[in-house]
């Protein structure tokens, strides 16, 4: 017989996540009380967040790749592959940025990220009420934009989904920008996934 604890989790799993100490070439997150560790991203995954990023300009926006979301009612800190905030808004400081000063986050599905991506992660965005939630997919060179989140914990969904496949603009008109996707690459021999 196997016991399950089903108390919601305590500050101690916060605090025992951002004291771990994580292994050069690695990153960590925290996805509704469970630690996430993940090797370095592939040289694919790298080129297309700096597509992304170089499509912001810096003088209105923060373009950022090393924060994690800090989400209330949520035992998650995800780290996204880049946050967006609008310049200005925001803490200066900590490693955190509040959910609700977020503009969009891009995550880019690696080889092992399919399900947190597409599943975990959306509904830890829209609970946060994240507006724009942008998956990337190398493996099947699309883009699935997310937007207008509703509801709240594992329920939490977006209610508007748009894929895009990749040389096709993605239309972020809540951003006032065109995303040009011809630059984005795909996986090489990896097999296809089922999700939208």
């Amino acid at each position: 017989m196997t016991a399950v604890d089903d108390r919601p989790m305590t500050t101690d799993v916060v605090e025992f996540f951002e004291n771990l100490e994580v292994p050069e070439g690695y990153k960590a997150e925290l996805l509704r009380g469970e630690i996430v560790m993940m090797a370095a991203p592939d040289l694919v995954h790298i080129d297309i967040v700096e597509a992304v990023l170089d499509q912001f300009p810096r003088r209105d926006w923060r373009r950022l790749q090393t924060v994690a979301v800090a989400i209330l009612q949520e035992t998650s800190e995800p780290l996204p592959d880049l946050v967006l905030v609008e310049r200005g808004v925001g803490p200066r400081e900590g490693q955190l940025m509040p959910s609700k000063v977020i503009s969009m986050v891009v995550e880019v599905v690696s080889k092992t990220s399919i399900e947190r991506d597409y599943v975990v992660k959306r509904s830890i965005y829209a609970a946060g009420g994240v507006p724009v939630y942008l998956i990337i997919d190398p493996i099947m060179g699309h883009c699935v934009l997310l937007t207008e989140p509703t509801g709240a914990g594992e329920e939490a969904d977006y209610q508007v989904q748009r894929v895009t496949k990749f040389g096709d603009p993605v239309p972020l008109r809540m951003l006032e920008i065109q995303l040009d996707t011809t630059e984005f690459g795909t996986y090489k021999g990896v097999k296809p996934h089922h999700r939208p």
